[in-house]
């Protein structure tokens, strides 16, 4: 079931704590990037981020955003301004060094 844009457009507000957040339409999910950085995305409307060491302190539930794929953290509490912005910031430094 592809993402709606209700939802996507819901995170990207939750996400207006930080400059530069982008995305992609990607065959009905949508790619997210933080400073040019593809930190994660959402699929089936659900926002999911790369699994990365910075990131694994949150202890979130890991889901899988389409058959086959690499699981993902899934964040599941987007009310939470100020914590989702660390997320962010933790799991984009831990990728824009690879």
């Amino acid at each position: 079931m592809p993402s709606t844009k209700e939802y996507k457009d819901f995170v990207l507000e939750q996400l207006n704590t930080l400059e530069n957040i982008t995305y992609k339409p990607m065959m009905g999910e949508y790619l997210l990037y933080y400073n040019k950085i593809l930190f994660g995305g959402i699929y089936d409307d659900r926002l999911l981020i790369k699994m990365t060491s910075n990131n694994k302190k949150y202890n979130f539930l890991e889901g899988i955003p389409y058959p086959g794929a690499k699981p993902m953290y899934l964040v599941d509490d987007l009310e939470d301004y100020d914590l989702l912005k660390k997320i962010v910031i933790d799991t984009f430094n831990d990728l824009k060094n690879k």
